[in-house]
C-alpha cells in the first residue's frame, strides 16, 4: 500500500513538473502584419516567377534556395534574378518542414515582400504573410492576388484573438495601387 501511495505521489509530481515545463516551452505564433507594416518593413517588393527550388545543407539545417526571375520591381532595386532562402526542404530521404514557411513551384507567379539576408540572398517579410500568389482568371484574363495567410488564423494584437483574414482574390492592379499609395505615404512621412 505504501509503495502505491509513493508511486502515485511521484506520478503526480512528474505530471506537475511536465505541465509546468510545457507551459514555459517556446511556441511560434504569427502576429498579423498589416499591408502598411509589410510595405514599410520590406526592403524590396517584386512581382516574380519561380524558376527553381534547389535545396542544401547550411549550418546543420536543410534550406530551400528558391530562384525567381523578377518581372516587376515595386520597391527597392533587386537584380533581375533573386534567390529567396527558406528554412526546410528535402534532401534525399530527409525532409525538414517548418510551419509558416511558404513553398513555390517552378512557373508560379507571386508578389513577394523581401528583406535581404547577410548572405546576399533574401528572406520573406512575415514568411507566408509576405507571399501573395498571382492567379489569372481564364475567362477574363484578369490577374488577382491571394495572400498565403488568408486561409489560416494569425494573432491579431488589437483584438487579442486569432483570426482568419488576409487579402483574397484582389485584382493585381488594385493591390499594386494600394502598395504604391503606401510607399508614397511612407516617403512623405520620411521628409
Amino acid at each position: 500500500m505504501k509503495s502505491q501511495i509513493r508511486f502515485l505521489g511521484r506520478a503526480c509530481l512528474c505530471g506537475a513538473l511536465f505541465a509546468a515545463t510545457a507551459a514555459l516551452a517556446p511556441a511560434t505564433t504569427l502576429v498579423r502584419m498589416s499591408l502598411k507594416r509589410m510595405t514599410h518593413s520590406a526592403r524590396a517588393i517584386v512581382r516574380a516567377r519561380c524558376v527553381a527550388n534547389p535545396t542544401g545543407w547550411d549550418a546543420g539545417e536543410i534550406w530551400t534556395f528558391t530562384a525567381f526571375e523578377v518581372e516587376e520591381t515595386w520597391k527597392g532595386s533587386p537584380k533581375s534574378q533573386i534567390t529567396v532562402r527558406l528554412l526546410g526542404g528535402r534532401i534525399g530521404q530527409v525532409t525538414s518542414s517548418v510551419s509558416g514557411v511558404p513553398r513555390f513551384r517552378p512557373g508560379e507567379e507571386v508578389v513577394l515582400f523581401l528583406e535581404p539576408t547577410m548572405r546576399g540572398d533574401f528572406s520573406l517579410v512575415g514568411w507566408e504573410e509576405g507571399t501573395f500568389r498571382v492567379r489569372q482568371d481564364p475567362r477574363t484574363g484578369q490577374s488577382s492576388v491571394t495572400q498565403d495567410t488568408a486561409s489560416f488564423a494569425t494573432f491579431d494584437a488589437a483584438t487579442r484573438r486569432f483570426e482568419t483574414e488576409g487579402i483574397q482574390r484582389m485584382p493585381l492592379s488594385t493591390f499594386r495601387a494600394r502598395v504604391e499609395l503606401l510607399l508614397r505615404a511612407s516617403e512623405e512621412n520620411e521628409r
